[in-house]
């Protein structure tokens, strides 16, 4: 197979989170308001879930708001019986009925605040549940779309790791932090309006410690976020590395690079620490800086508290309420704090997952589409121009004209365009100028899935999913039958060996299909093609990986599926198509030689030497 030369870092079209961002490993400012919005967007279809939360959450936070003010009615009931009994009083008793109603309400109060949580929990967990399933519904519909230099320029373990690990950092967060910060925010107004109701100074000292604390952590919530960002790209380059060296591993050991392959895991896995404890230890600190702010608040309650008790300008119930109250706003501050510990990295998380979505997709089919109806199999290449970057072409002028029913096979050495002339059949990718077109039309006109319907294809790195043999060969054609499936096996030679395993066709097949030879991946592979009975059939080294004995069979069976039709094998090995109709010879993206196999050696040109080079004596 002709390799393809190397593209270049393909740019994002700039969506609002990093206009013109590279690839990953370039530091970007990250818009942090602008993720924050779009995230948002996602909760729109569910505004009527989002509603009952936030009531839900409101009333069970209320609830819990009054209950330290009727525990602070109890402590002045208590207080004030047991002073009168002290000092003597006739008839000096504690109230019991009241302390009775007061925490015959406190239970009410404790049991509705549990039922509307529960109830917030619920459906929280059903619209997290929700917008993260639309989320990997969009990125499903968008990876369907992306063009084939996406994939050439990314990593496979870098895509996974942006659709795996930063979806399920989203999900982790709204199902668990939204609903902590939504009851954050109500407690904090709510406690604030009851210690309004107890004492307007007092009010002042919390809410004052309050302002202080987030004075000291600003900072350092913005300090934070650049490490989250740091430690999330890390980790989407270590999964790269990871996916490719366990891919790889036969490789990795065969030519002795374990060491270089440890070296660079442990360079990543470094940068993944360092950005790791950074961001961790720097947020991290806002909490005893909280701590210690709350404890200043608690202290100065206590003193001008205890001045206003004495003054008779409240009762001592409330000094209790107040402190219970100061502890409930430290807490929901503490919360937010965590919260917005979690959210540089959610936003960070968020912001990968964007980037993805931003991604370039492929050209929009054409609207309304020509139809390839009862293609007869002519194909032209006409004044071809392409390249996988502008500034260096691949191919240029390149005409072909291909008949129907034609055998064209496609030689040439490493790097000629052999491969890329084939996925320019196909449009996995667009030419630059010219035009390439099947009986007559444009294949620019047409949409893909029409196209793509009218070949078959059998590529030399072959590719079986993880399932039965029947199941892989089906693949080749929607609602096939049994039968269907048994002819084509019987016409690849693939019957007799997929009879001897233990339950034939429904013998399932592992990861990678380990437990089969290759050789025997590839003759699968092609009667999978055989069952899709295509009008144009591609070969790209299709007998490559298979003994000279299976070979020859295959080699039958192919004479008798290309009857007919137009068939491209790309081919290294030249004996394989000595028979073709047509031979083209191609060198740095033109087509140099072209003619049947005695006519290229009678040139003795290109071809005859690479067919020499392959028989000689």
């Amino acid at each position: 197979m002709s390799k393809m030369p190397t593209k270049q870092p393909q740019m994002t079209p700039g969506g609002p989170m990093g206009r013109g961002a590279i690839a990953v490993g370039t530091e970007k400012a990250k818009d942090l308001k602008g993720t924050t919005k779009r995230l948002m967007t996602y909760f729109k279809p569910r505004k009527l879930g989002i509603f009952l939360v936030f009531i839900a959450s409101i009333l069970s936070t209320v609830f819990l708001i009054i209950s330290p003010k009727l525990l602070g009615d109890a402590t002045t009931v208590l207080f004030n019986g047991s002073l009168a009994i002290m000092n003597g009083s006739n008839n000096a008793t504690i109230d019991w009925m009241s302390l009775t109603s007061i925490l015959v309400w406190l239970a009410a109060l404790y049991v509705l605040s549990s039922l509307f949580s529960y109830i917030q929990q619920y459906l929280m967990a059903h619209v997290a549940q929700k917008t993260v399933y639309d989320m990997r519904e969009e990125i499903n519909g968008k990876i369907a779309q992306l063009p084939l230099n996406y994939f050439d320029t990314h990593t496979n373990g870098e895509t996974l790791s942006r659709i795996t690990n930063d979806i399920e950092t989203v999900s982790t967060t709204l199902q668990q932090t939204l609903t902590q910060l939504i009851a954050s925010v109500i407690t904090i107004v709510g406690v604030i309006v009851m210690m309004l109701t107890i004492n307007f100074l007092l009010t002042v000292v919390s809410v004052a410690s309050m302002v202080l604390g987030l004075f000291f952590i600003r900072p350092i919530i913005l300090r934070a976020q650049k490490f989250f960002v740091g430690q999330q790209r890390s980790l989407g380059q270590l999964n790269g590395h990871i996916e490719e060296m366990y891919t790889g591993h036969n490789i990795v050991k065969a030519f002795n690079q374990e060491a270089k392959s440890i070296a660079k895991f442990e360079k990543i896995n470094n940068e993944l620490y360092d950005s790791g404890w950074k961001s961790q230890f720097i947020s991290g600190i806002m909490m005893p800086v909280l701590n210690f702010v709350g404890n200043i608040g608690y202290v100065l309650i206590t003193l001008v508290g205890g001045i206003l008790v004495i003054g008779q300008s409240i009762q001592i119930g409330d000094i209790q309420a107040f402190i219970q109250y100061s502890r409930q706003l430290t807490q929901p501050i503490n919360q937010i704090a965590n919260i917005t510990n979690i959210f540089q990295s959610t936003l960070a998380a968020a912001e990968r997952v964007f980037e993805l979505l931003d991604e370039l997709n492929e050209i929009a089919d054409p609207s309304p589409a020509t139809t390839l109806a009862n293609i007869q199999g002519n194909v032209t290449f006409h004044n071809v121009d392409f390249g996988y970057s502008v500034d260096h072409l691949l191919m240029k002028q390149l005409n072909i004209d291909v008949k129907a029913g034609q055998k064209i096979a496609i030689v040439g050495p490493t790097g000629a365009g052999k491969t890329t002339l084939v996925n320019l059949l196909m449009r996995f990718y667009d030419v630059n100028a010219g035009t390439i077109a099947i009986d007559g039309i444009d294949i620019q006109t047409v949409t893909r899935h029409d196209l793509r319907s009218t070949f078959g294809m059998v590529l030399q790195d072959t590719w079986l999913f993880t399932g039965t043999i029947e199941e892989n060969l089906a693949y080749g054609k929607i609602g096939a039958t049994k039968e269907e499936i048994v002819a084509a096996a019987k016409s690849a030679h693939v019957h007799d060996f997929v009879k001897t395993m233990p339950n034939g066709y429904k013998t399932q097949l592992n990861e990678d299909a380990t437990n089969i030879s290759q050789g025997q991946k590839q003759l699968l592979t092609i009667a999978r093609a055989l069952l899709a009975d295509p009008k144009i059939l591609i070969l790209d080294e299709a007998t490559s990986s298979v003994d000279t004995r299976t070979e020859i069979l295959i080699q039958k069976a192919m004479e008798n599926l290309m009857a007919n039709r137009t068939s491209f094998v790309i081919a290294h090995r030249l004996s394989t198509i000595k028979d073709a109709d047509l031979i083209l010879v191609m060198k740095q993206g033109t087509v140099v030689e072209s003619g049947t196999h005695d006519q290229l050696l009678l040139q003795a040109g290109l071809y005859a030497d690479l067919y020499n080079s392959q028989f000689a004596q």
